[in-house]
């Protein structure tokens, strides 16, 4: 079992950043790739990137790319999401989740194993 608490997340005006964390707990953090999702008001969850268990590979959505970035501290058992240049199109619950295959980055929420319970981030205009 792995449980995941996201944290860092807040009300910022666009432009800004905002780093969320995803803090670990339970087995061996580097067997798990992590994923993050968001859920914007009123539509469905989205995928947003990917990072491998060791942190070699990440993978985005195009809509972040070049603005968020996923980094992971394996000591820790935390991974990282650096969102820079935020527009009110980010404004969105989002959600870290683990996947228990280190190598591998799927977009698809259904085939992660655990989940965060979210944290809001809001972009004002």
């Amino acid at each position: 079992q792995v449980q995941l608490v996201e944290s860092g997340g807040g009300l910022v005006q666009a432009g800004g950043s905002l780093r969320l964390s995803c803090a670990a707990s339970g087995r061996t953090f580097s067997n798990y790739a992590m994923g993050w999702f968001r859920q914007p008001p009123g539509k469905e969850r989205e995928f947003v990137g990917a990072i491998t268990g060791y942190g070699t590979n990440t993978y985005y959505t195009d809509s972040v790319k070049g603005r968020f970035t996923i980094s992971r501290d394996n000591a820790k058992n935390t991974v990282y999401l650096q969102m820079d240049s935020l527009k009110p199109e980010d404004t969105a619950v989002y959600y870290c989740a683990a996947k228990s295959a280190a190598v591998y980055l799927p977009r698809e929420g259904r085939l992660y194993d655990y989940w965060g319970q979210g944290t809001q981030v809001t972009v004002s205009k």
